[in-house]
């Protein structure tokens, strides 16, 4: 069996989008106080869709979101011609070429997600060829369901908030998360706004229900020292990437302040990023995504170092190429669900593109054993909303 055309194309959403609200998420751009909307950047309208094809006739889906035109020029110049003509069932052979080749430039970042979209395709591929879905190749499964939580509260009007949160409740999650809105620019008067968004969100959940907090990267060591301990009595399950990914260290000092559970690794890449974060005992949870961190190859050797550090593994995002790493360990107690919303940030966009994502029932989802590889089609009626780029 070889592959023998790996096809790539990206999607740019070309419909009707939300505007976010002002202080909609803290973010690593909120420090520069530029005077053009600091969350622009980390808004993202476009997808990355990868096809590798085989001599069988079998055709494997992977995807990509950050940065789709670079990783689409990277797969296109230098993975692609040396995946021509090998045997799909190589995986770890063709991961570590893949890895190798670009390692000068790719190690971490844009080349890394080339790397996952393409890595994520061949494990589909390969469920396909066997008729078996992928949790079944990573060890089978671990539990009949998969608790997930509703991410997404966005920092927004208190009475909106409360009203989100309760629909959330009513549908029956068990756990959810918001996102802080406030920084280290904004002071002792942003914390407090920051601790009005944990109230109100408490006040509807009450405690028989979880509760995180995002700050997606957007605070410094000495803010994050002195909001954490603020947040104590809301008693959230984590505060999540209080600091930029790099500041390791800093994750290790607010880890052991021991007052809100740390979590991270949206941003780190590869089995070696996370040994970093393990031997430094920087984080209380692991929240790598596959479709970023190297692909299903990289995911389970991660999830399997977490193990042995007891370090639980709840992949960011969602989506199958998580949910099947997820069913496939115990390490995983739940996975990240973002429902299905109109078009605004752009992590949304998969439900425009893709056909077979589930939906939760009661807070959590289940995993179709009848469909083989990660059990998606691409919606292609669905991309004639978007200009495509091949």
């Amino acid at each position: 069996m070889k592959i023998t055309e790996i096809r790539t194309r990206v999607v740019e959403w070309r419909g009707k989008t939300v505007p976010p609200q002002p202080h909609f998420c803290t973010n690593p751009m909120d420090l520069l106080e530029l005077q053009s909307d600091p969350m622009g950047s980390f808004r993202f309208h476009g997808w990355l869709i990868v096809e590798v094809f085989t001599d069988s006739g079998h055709v494997g889906i992977g995807e990509a979101a950050l940065a789709p035109r670079v990783t689409k020029s990277l797969i296109d110049l230098y993975l692609k011609p040396i995946l021509m003509g090998a045997n799909p069932f190589d995986i770890e052979f063709l991961w570590q070429h893949m890895y190798r080749r670009t390692i000068a430039f790719g190690r971490k970042g844009v080349g890394m997600v080339a790397i996952s979209a393409i890595d994520i395709a061949l494990w589909d591929l390969m469920g396909k060829i066997l008729k078996q879905p992928v949790f079944r190749l990573l060890g089978g499964k671990t539990k009949q369901k998969i608790p997930v939580y509703a991410s997404r509260l966005y920092s927004q009007p208190l009475d909106d908030l409360a009203r989100e949160v309760q629909q959330y409740k009513d549908q029956g999650y068990r756990a959810m998360k918001l996102r802080f809105g406030w920084g280290p620019v904004d002071g002792a008067a942003g914390m407090q706004k920051n601790l009005e968004l944990l109230r109100t969100a408490r006040e509807v959940i009450g405690e028989g229900i979880d509760l995180m907090a995002d700050a997606y990267m957007g605070w410094t060591l000495d803010y994050a020292r002195r909001m954490i301990p603020l947040t104590a009595k809301y008693n959230l399950r984590w505060v999540e990437e209080p600091v930029i990914p790099d500041d390791i260290a800093g994750y290790a000092a607010l880890k052991a302040l021991n007052v809100v559970p740390i979590s991270g690794g949206e941003h780190e890449f590869t089995l070696y990023g996370f040994r970093q974060l393990l031997d430094a005992r920087a984080i209380d949870y692991i929240q790598f995504d596959t479709n970023r961190v190297g692909g299903i190859t990289q995911a389970r050797k991660i999830q399997a170092m977490a193990e042995a550090f007891e370090v639980p593994v709840i992949p960011h995002a969602g989506q199958m190429h998580n949910f099947h790493v997820v069913m496939a360990s115990y390490n995983s107690p739940m996975a990240e669900f973002f429902p299905p919303v109109d078009v605004e940030v752009g992590n949304e966009l998969f439900w425009y593109i893709f056909k077979g994502e589930p939906m939760p029932v009661d807070g959590c989802i289940e995993l179709n054993e009848n469909l083989p590889g990660l059990g998606l089609t691409i919606d292609e009626e669905g991309l004639k909303r978007f200009d495509i780029i091949e």
